[in-house]
Parts: structure tokens; C-alpha cells; sequence
């Protein structure tokens, strides 16, 4: 007996094999080609599938020998926003349009007019409306492609045209839709107002379920290319971030997910969707009637990224980690790793990054150091946020690139006054969506069993508590970033 996981990755497709007891015996990963032209950002969605194929065969294949391994579940998790248009049959109209695709901002300002904030959050959770969502791109779609507007069929994310793709079904889960700005969190359906406006009808989009919810059997081609077996059947999993909170032992309230990559972010189980004394982006979890607040910093840890692209490209992280390590931190030299502007709850697409108290005697790992310190105030400032409202922690769970780093982690502990743990298993998504399998197959009882079984914490990094710099970088950053708020209104942003 086995699992499945597939990850819709946006930098990398990955695809792993699990043993009954959730020990990984095979992974397999392909890099996702984009197609940049025009300011665009977008990908071939059949050629993405047929990398899943290659995939799952390849991972088949290699585990074929271990002992007894049959997989019972195909469990996929990975990026939401992605869109697909596709006809009545599931081909692709056109090129997948990516999230990372801003080609929609006039469209985002004509829908804003119509919509107001309040209503907008209440109903889908996201206090604004961004060129990121589905429904951006869709109202895009009619400005600039009628031909292929007027004869479209479905309009699906990504992870709809996969599932599609592999049972033939043309299904949703709750925990992505969120990210659509067209899906009601409460209600758990389509919010009809913004898709009448922009010529679409329910018709043309997934039928809705619920998260970790088995879909069906594969198709009989697809097991003859892949080398699945009858028995295995589709899994609809969840959100990558949410796998990676099961993959971390995160199941409970009282726990914040820290997302360390590209883009970094933050993740919390609540109750109840809209008890956060600030519009905190809300989701439903993985969970039957759960929510998440995810709070998210495009430019959390692609700063360090462009720095060291920038002014370091012939040196590796791992040499830049070691350099800093032997710095002191400069408490007034301060970095705002606002470099895509502030996401929601603040929001403020104008903001930039700034870096403050630069003198003759700072050099490049000055400044490094000074940047993971910025993204650590990121990181403090929205748990902050979140523990204005009640919510209380215990941990922090780091996964994710940055996770990597000990220096990095241990600044998060100092400056958040909190201990943060790394997990022994960097494919954190890949282990929950393979949890998910276990429990849906009745291997585990619970989430809670499965994860007591198999996650472990690498190491934990408790805060210097008597370090009263931490405390007077952050207030130096918030104060930063409060007084400079009038000064990028003057220079509004065109990106």
C-alpha cells in the first residue's frame, strides 16, 4: 500500500512516493517553462501535464521494487491562481495565464469601482481586489480576446484542469477558490455579482467539493501512461501552504506557519473567518468548516534573492549565510522588504524597499544581514497583527528556503520573541498531501496520528530574550515604514 502526492509547483513540479507508514521511497521534479512576452507571464498547460505524466511514470517506476507498494491515492496540492480556458472538451483555448501575471491592473480598478472593500472581504476574504486573481484576468480576457471569450467553456484553475485531465471530472476544492475573487467563504459557492459583470456563467466553472475529497477513479489512458494501477483514485488534496502546515504537525489553533521561499508567508488555523481586528486575508483550510489567515509578502524572500543577484552573483547563499554569520547586526541599519509593495492587511502597492542607516563602514553582508532582519520585522509585524485580534502562539514552524539558514532562523527567534522550529523534511507540501492519502485511506485515524508518526523537528531556535536590540530594530522598522508612508504616495507605483 502507497500514496501518491503531486505538487503543482510554480518554479517546479514535483511528484513523490510514500510507503503505507509515510516514509518517501521516490521523488521526481521538473522545473515549469514559462513563456515571457509583452510584460506576460504565461505557460503551455498541456505541455505542464505532460511533465506530470513523465513524472508520475518515472516515480512508478522507481518504486515499483520496494515491498508491497501499491498506490491506493493520488493526492495533489500546489499553486492556486493560475487560470486555463479551456472548451467544452477541457482543450486549452489558449496559453495558461500564471498568478505571477500582472497584466490585469486597469481591470482590477474598474472592478474595484463596482465592488466596495467591506463587501468584497466579507465575502471572499481578500481585502483587495489584485491583478493576481482569476476573475482579473478573465474580465482581461474580454477587453483584449473576444474570439477566445466568447468561446470559452470553462474557465478553471490550474488544479481544476489537472483533475480534469487525469478522472475526466471537471471539479474545484474550497481551499484554492478563495484565491479566485469569486467564490463565497461562508457559503462556500460561487459569488455570482462580480461574474455576471464580467460575462460569465457558473456553468462554465467546476463544480465545487470539498477539500481532501477523493474525485474518482483515473482514466483508463491515463493509467496506461503513467502506470498507475485501476485501484488508485484522485485525491483533490489542498493548498500548498496547507499541505506543508500537515506536512509540519500544524493541525491545530495555536501554531503559526512561517513560508520561507519566494514569496513569504504566514499561516494559522481560526475559527471563526473574520474575528482579526484588521482585514487579514481569510481562506478555508483543509479542513471540513475550518479557515486559515494567510497573510503574505510577495517580496519576504526574493529580497535576498535580488541582492544577491544583484550585488553578489558570483557568490552562493551558502557563502553569503557564512559572511553574515560573522557580522555583528547594526540595529539602525534597516531594510523594508516592501520590493512588490505591502500586501493586505496594510496594503500599499506604491511601497518600496528602502534601506535606512547606511554608513562608509557597512559592506554587502552588511546590508545582507540588514535584509534578513528586515523580513524577520515582516514577519513579527503580521503576527502582530493576527495577535491583536486574541489569537494567541506557541511557535513558529519554518519551512521553505530560508528555513535553511540558522543565522536567518535564529534572527526570526530573536526579533518575533518566539521559538521557531524547522522541520526534519524540507518537502513539507509533499509529506501533508501525502498525510491527506493516509488519513483519506484510513491508514491513520487522524491528522494529528499520522503527523505524530512521521514529522519531526530538525531543530528549534529559542529567542534571545536578553536582547534588547531585537526590540529596538523592530520598533526603528515599523517607525520606518509609518513615516515614509506619505512619501510613497508621492511616487505612485507602476508596476
Amino acid at each position: 500500500m502507497g500514496i501518491i502526492s503531486l505538487d503543482l509547483g510554480t518554479t517546479n513540479i514535483k511528484v513523490a512516493c510514500y510507503t503505507r507508514d509515510l516514509r518517501q521511497i521516490a521523488l521526481e521534479s521538473k522545473t515549469v517553462a514559462y513563456i515571457h512576452a509583452d510584460g506576460f507571464i504565461e505557460f503551455d498547460a498541456k505541455q505542464y501535464f505532460s511533465d506530470i505524466v513523465s513524472l508520475i511514470r518515472s516515480c512508478v517506476q522507481k518504486s515499483a521494487a520496494a515491498a508491497d507498494w501499491h498506490p491506493k491515492q493520488l493526492v495533489i496540492t500546489g499553486q492556486a491562481e493560475s487560470l486555463v480556458v479551456s472548451d467544452a472538451l477541457g482543450e486549452p483555448l489558449r496559453n495558461g495565464i500564471s498568478w505571477l501575471d500582472m497584466r490585469s491592473r486597469s481591470e482590477c480598478d474598474e472592478l474595484s469601482a463596482l465592488f466596495d472593500k467591506t463587501t468584497c472581504y466579507q465575502v471572499t476574504g481578500q481585502p483587495e481586489i489584485i491583478p493576481t486573481w482569476p476573475l482579473t484576468k478573465i474580465l482581461w480576457l474580454k477587453h483584449h480576446e473576444p474570439e477566445c471569450f466568447n468561446n470559452a467553456a470553462k474557465y478553471l484553475l490550474l488544479k481544476d484542469y489537472i483533475i480534469f485531465r487525469l478522472t475526466g471530472h471537471f471539479v474545484g476544492e474550497h481551499s484554492i477558490y478563495p484565491f479566485s475573487h469569486y467564490f463565497d467563504i461562508v457559503n462556500k459557492t460561487y459569488w455570482e455579482a462580480p461574474l455576471k459583470y464580467c460575462g460569465v456563467d457558473v456553468s462554465q466553472l467546476p463544480a465545487l467539493v470539498e477539500p481532501c475529497s477523493v474525485i474518482g477513479e483515473i482514466r483508463p489512458d491515463m493509467r496506461e501512461m503513467t502506470g498507475l494501477p485501476p485501484d488508485c483514485v484522485v485525491n483533490a488534496g489542498t493548498l500548498d501552504h496547507f499541505a506543508a502546515m500537515i506536512g509540519t504537525g500544524n493541525t491545530v489553533n495555536g501554531i503559526v506557519s512561517e513560508s520561507a521561499g519566494t514569496v513569504s508567508s504566514i499561516a494559522t488555523l481560526v475559527e471563526n473567518p473574520f474575528s482579526a481586528a484588521t482585514a487579514v486575508p481569510v481562506y478555508c483550510g483543509p479542513f471540513k468548516g475550518s479557515y486559515i489567515y494567510l497573510p503574505v509578502c510577495e517580496s519576504g524572500g526574493i529580497s535576498l534573492e535580488w541582492f544577491k543577484s544583484a550585488f553578489l552573483p558570483d557568490i552562493s547563499f551558502a557563502d553569503v549565510d557564512a559572511r553574515c554569520s560573522r557580522k555583528t547586526v547594526d540595529p539602525r541599519l534597516t531594510f523594508l522588504p516592501y520590493l512588490t509593495g505591502v500586501n493586505p492587511p496594510e496594503f500599499d502597492p506604491n511601497a518600496t524597499g528602502v534601506f535606512f542607516g547606511a554608513t562608509i563602514a557597512h559592506d554587502a553582508y552588511d546590508f545582507a544581514l540588514a535584509i534578513m532582519c528586515g523580513v524577520a520585522c515582516l514577519l513579527r509585524k503580521n503576527i502582530e497583527n493576527l495577535q491583536s485580534s486574541g489569537i494567541a502562539f506557541e511557535k513558529i514552524i519554518s519551512t521553505g528556503g530560508g528555513a535553511k539558514s540558522a543565522l536567518w532562523s535564529q534572527i526570526k527567534a530573536d526579533i518575533c520573541g518566539m521559538p521557531v522550529a524547522v522541520p526534519a523534511e524540507e518537502e513539507a507540501p509533499s509529506l501533508g498531501a501525502a498525510i491527506i492519502g493516509a488519513v483519506s485511506c484510513g491508514f491513520y485515524t487522524t491528522y494529528e496520528e499520522a503527523a505524530k508518526h512521521c514529522v519531526e523537528m530538525k531543530t528549534i531556535y529559542y529567542p534571545n530574550l536578553q536582547n534588547p536590540e531585537a526590540d529596538m530594530q523592530y520598533r526603528l522598522f515599523c517607525q520606518l515604514y509609518d513615516a515614509l508612508g506619505p512619501v510613497f504616495s508621492q511616487f505612485p507605483s507602476d508596476r
